[in-house]
C-alpha cells in the first residue's frame, strides 16, 4: 500500500492530476462505447440521420410502384377492409397490365365478411331459395384464391406480442439455410405470435413474409429486419421475400460468424445486415412518382408503363389507417414506402448503406490517439491555440466519418471520439463551477411540491432554462378527475377527516406517477389534477411521457380500488369504486409565474388548456377513461394503442377537432382484437360521416357482438343516437360530420 501512495504520488507530480484524470476518463469512455448504452446509440444514430438528410439515396431506377389505398379510393369504393373480390378484381389488372409480382402490406387474417353464405346465414328476410343460391355461390375469398394463383403474389404477414392461436402446420412457410460459425435462430428479432391469412389464400400464394417493422427508441425507422422469428418460425420480411420470388431462391441463406449475422445471400444478390439480420435503409427522399391510387387500378386507367416490369406494393396512406411512419427523411412516410425503398435500394446495386464490422475497431482507435494527443499537449497550449487544435481535431473526425458515408456508404461514428476527445478538453479547462446560492433557493422553493427531486435539480443547476415571467411554447396538458367523488364523499359526511385521508390515498400515487414521467403538478381543484409537460424544462418526449402517465395512473388506481375493496369487505361498510377520467391535449400555451403580489403560481393559459379540460369530460360520454387531442394522438401513435372517437366541435373554437382514446400500450396496439376493434371503429365512422346511416348502423351491430362489446357499449350508443336524430333531420350540404360539445 505504502508503494502504491508513492508511485500515485509520482504520478500526479510527473504527469499532473489533470492528465491522470483525463487518462482514466479514456479508458471509461472506451469502455462505454463497448458497453453502448441507448443514449450513446442514440447520439450515433442522430449522426447516421443527418447524413441521410446531407446526402439522401439519388434514384437511378425505379423498379417499383405502389398501389394507394388512399384517401380517394377510400372515398369511392368505402372505407377499409374491402370486399375480396375486390382485391381479387386489383390483382388481375395488375397481373394483364404486366406486374413481376405483387406484395400486400396488408393481411388477410379473417373471412372476409361479404363471403355469399355468411350474406346467407346473416339476413334475415330472404326467402329459402335466394338463400340457398347464395350458399351455392364460390366464397370471395376463393375468388381471391384463384386470382391470386394465376399471379405472382408475396403475401404479408404479422407478428403479434402474443401467441393467439395454433398454426397451421400444412400451410408453408419459406425455406431458410444459415452458413457459418453461429445459427441464425438467436440473433434474430422474435414475435411470440404470427398472424397469417386465411389459408385458402395463403397456401396459393408465390411466398409469405412479416410486413412487421421495428422502431428504434426514439421512434424512428432506420433498421428493418429482412428477416425474424414469429412463433418459432424463421420468416423472411415482406420486401425479402419479394426479391427471393422475383429472383427464383428456393432458400434464403443467412450468413453469421461469432458476433452475429453479417449478410443475406439470394440468386445473384448479397444484403448487407447488422447481428440481428436488420437493414439499414438507405433513403431516398418520398417520390409521389411511384404511387398509382387503387382507384385508377380498379378502375384500370393506370397508364400501362406505370405496372409493366415493375414489382407492385399494396398498401396504404391514408391517415385513419395509421400506417404513417417516422424515418430519417421524412416524419410521415407510409409504411409500405419503407418496403419499396429496401427493394430499390437493393436492385439499385451500391445503393445499401451497412456498418462494418470493423467501425468500432476504427472508432476505439480515432478516440485514443486524438485522447492522447489532447492529453499531451493541452495543458501547454495558449487558449487560443486549444480552440483551433479543437476545432482541428473536431473537423477531422467529422471529415473521416462523411468521407466513408459519401465514397463507400459505410456508417463509421464520429459522435463517441468526439464526444471522448471533449470530456478530456472539458476537464482541462473546467477545474470548478459555482452557481448562485440565492436563485437555486428560488428554484427549489417554486418547484419542489410540484416536480421531482431530479428535475428541480437541474433546474436549481441551471436557471436560465425556466422563464419565471412568461413563456409561449409547446405543451402536453392533463386534467384528472374522479367520477362520481360527489356520492362517494356524501357517504363521508359524517368523517370528514376520512374524506380528506381518502383524498390523500388517491392524489398521492397519481401524483407521483406524474412527476416520474418528467411531468408539472399545476394545481389540485379538489379530486381533479391539472398537470402539464414540457415546462419548466425541455421534454422532447412530452407526449409519449403524458401518455404513459395516464396509463399508470389508471392501473394505480386500480390498487387503490382493490384495498378499498377488501377494506370494505372486512368493514362491512359499502364500497364504492373510484373511475378517473384523464383527457390530454397538445398546444401552445403560455406559461410562467403567475398570481398576485401576495402568491404566484407557476402555470399555463390557453386555448389548449380549455380543450384538455373539455376532453377529461367526454370522457364519461365516451365510455374511455383517457381521451387526447388529435397533436397527442400524433405523436404517440408509435407507442400506444389509439383510437379514433369523433370530429368534434369545441365552443369557443372555429376549427373541428379529431379526437382519440388511449386502449392502451404497444402490446394492445399490435394484438389481434384491438385491429378487429379499431376496423369496427373506422367503419362506423366512415359510413357515419359519408351519411351511409345503414351501414354504421351495421358496424354498430357487429361491434355489439365483438368480444369488445363492453370497450364499445357507450361509443356504439352515442353514435346510434345520433344516427337516429340526423335520419328525422338531416344534416345540410357540406356536413363534414363534426359534432358540437353540448357538455363539458
Amino acid at each position: 500500500m505504502k508503494r502504491l501512495r508513492i508511485l500515485r504520488r509520482w504520478l500526479a507530480r510527473k504527469f499532473g492530476l489533470a492528465r491522470l484524470l483525463c487518462l482514466a476518463l479514456l479508458v471509461v469512455f472506451a469502455g462505454l462505447r463497448v458497453w453502448d448504452p441507448p443514449p450513446v446509440q442514440e447520439l450515433r444514430l442522430r449522426t447516421f440521420d443527418l447524413f441521410q438528410l446531407v446526402d439522401p439515396r439519388h434514384k437511378t431506377v425505379r423498379p417499383v410502384t405502389i398501389v394507394d389505398i388512399d384517401d380517394r379510393s377510400l372515398a369511392k369504393f368505402g372505407q377499409w377492409p374491402w370486399s375480396r373480390t375486390r382485391i381479387a378484381d386489383m390483382i388481375i389488372n395488375l397481373t394483364n397490365n404486366g406486374a413481376v409480382a405483387i406484395g400486400f402490406d396488408v393481411v388477410f387474417s379473417e373471412p372476409d365478411r361479404l363471403n355469399p353464405d355468411l350474406v346467407a346465414n346473416q339476413m334475415r328476410y330472404l326467402d329459402d331459395a335466394t338463400r340457398m343460391k347464395l350458399r351455392e355461390l364460390p366464397s370471395n375469398d376463393q375468388i381471391l384464391s384463384d386470382a391470386i394463383k394465376r399471379s405472382h403474389v408475396v403475401l404479408g404477414e404479422t407478428g403479434l406480442p402474443e401467441v393467439e392461436s395454433e398454426l397451421d402446420k400444412t400451410l408453408p412457410f419459406t425455406g431458410v439455410a444459415t452458413v457459418g460459425e453461429e445459427g441464425a435462430e438467436k440473433f434474430l428479432f422474435e414475435f411470440p405470435g404470427l398472424l397469417r391469412n386465411v389459408p385458402v389464400i395463403e397456401k396459393v400464394a408465390a411466398g409469405r413474409g412479416l410486413f412487421s417493422i421495428k422502431t428504434e427508441r426514439d421512434g424512428f425507422i432506420r433498421r428493418v429486419p429482412m428477416i425474424m422469428r414469429a412463433q418459432g418460425n424463421i420468416m423472411p420480411s415482406l420486401s425479402l421475400e419479394i426479391l427471393r420470388v422475383v429472383t427464383g431462391t428456393p432458400t434464403l441463406l443467412v450468413r453469421t460468424d461469432k458476433t452475429g449475422i453479417r449478410a443475406i445471400r439470394l440468386k445473384g444478390v448479397e444484403i448487407p445486415t447488422d447481428k440481428n439480420g436488420q437493414l439499414w435503409v438507405h433513403y431516398a427522399r418520398r417520390d409521389p412518382s411511384i404511387y398509382v391510387s387503387a382507384a385508377d387500378v380498379l378502375d384500370n386507367t393506370v397508364p400501362p408503363g406505370r405496372i409493366a416490369g415493375k414489382l407492385v406494393l399494396i398498401g396504404t396512406s391514408a391517415a385513419g389507417l395509421n400506417d404513417l411512419k417516422t424515418t430519417p427523411v421524412s416524419s410521415t412516410m407510409p409504411g409500405v414506402e419503407i418496403h419499396a425503398q429496401i427493394l430499390e435500394s437493393v436492385l439499385s446495386g451500391g445503393a445499401v448503406i451497412s456498418q462494418p464490422n470493423y467501425a468500432l475497431g476504427i472508432e476505439l482507435l480515432a478516440a485514443l490517439i486524438i485522447g492522447l494527443l489532447v492529453i499531451i499537449f493541452t495543458p501547454n497550449l495558449g487558449p487560443v491555440r486549444l480552440v483551433l487544435a479543437g476545432a482541428m481535431f473536431a473537423a477531422v473526425l467529422i471529415g473521416t466519418s462523411w468521407f466513408f458515408y459519401w465514397r463507400y456508404r459505410y456508417l463509421i461514428d464520429f459522435t463517441y471520439p468526439l464526444l471522448s476527445t471533449t470530456a478530456i478538453y472539458l476537464t482541462f479547462i473546467f477545474a470548478s463551477f459555482v452557481r448562485e446560492q440565492r436563485q437555486r433557493v428560488q428554484i427549489r422553493g417554486i418547484f419542489a411540491q410540484y416536480m421531482s427531486p431530479v428535475l428541480v435539480e437541474q433546474l436549481a443547476q441551471s436557471p436560465e432554462k425556466v422563464v419565471l415571467g412568461g413563456e409561449e411554447r409547446e405543451l402536453t396538458i392533463m386534467f384528472s378527475d374522479v367520477r362520481g367523488f360527489t356520492s362517494i364523499s356524501e357517504s363521508y359526511k359524517h368523517d370528514p377527516q376520512g374524506l380528506i385521508t381518502l383524498m390523500n390515498r388517491f392524489l398521492t400515487p397519481l401524483t407521483d406517477v406524474i412527476i416520474e414521467e418528467k411531468g408539472y403538478v399545476d394545481k389540485y381543484m379538489g379530486d381533479a389534477i391539472m398537470a402539464f409537460w414540457n415546462a419548466p424544462l425541455d421534454d422532447a418526449e412530452h407526449q409519449v411521457n403524458a401518455c404513459e402517465a395516464a396509463i399508470r395512473m389508471l392501473e394505480k388506481i386500480d390498487v387503490v380500488n382493490k384495498e378499498r375493496e377488501q377494506e370494505a369487505a372486512d368493514g362491512g361498510h359499502v364500497y364504492i369504486p373510484l373511475n378517473v377520467g384523464i383527457g390530454l391535449n397538445t398546444g401552445i400555451g403560455v406559461v410562467g409565474n403567475m398570481g398576485s403580489d401576495l402568491k404566484k403560481n407557476y402555470s399555463v393559459l390557453g386555448d389548449s388548456v380549455n380543450l384538455a379540460s373539455r376532453l377529461e369530460g367526454q370522457t364519461k360520454e365516451y365510455g374511455f377513461p383517457i381521451i387526447v387531442g388529435s397533436r397527442t394522438a400524433l405523436a404517440a401513435k408509435d407507442k400506444f394503442a389509439i383510437l379514433e372517437l369523433d370530429f368534434i366541435m369545441v365552443k369557443g373554437k372555429s376549427e373541428p377537432e379529431v379526437i382519440y382514446a388511449i386502449a392502451g400500450r404497444e402490446d394492445v396496439m399490435q394484438s389481434g382484437a384491438f385491429q378487429r376493434l379499431r376496423n369496427i371503429t373506422i367503419e362506423m365512422l366512415g359510413c357515419y360521416r359519408n351519411r351511409d346511416w345503414q351501414g354504421a348502423q351495421d358496424a354498430i351491430e357487429r361491434g355489439r357482438r365483438s368480444e369488445d362489446a363492453d370497450t364499445l357499449e357507450k361509443l356504439l350508443k352515442l353514435y346510434e343516437a345520433r344516427i337516429k336524430d340526423l335520419k328525422i333531420d338531416p344534416p345540410p350540404e357540406g356536413w363534414t360530420g363534426a359534432y358540437a360539445l353540448l357538455t363539458k
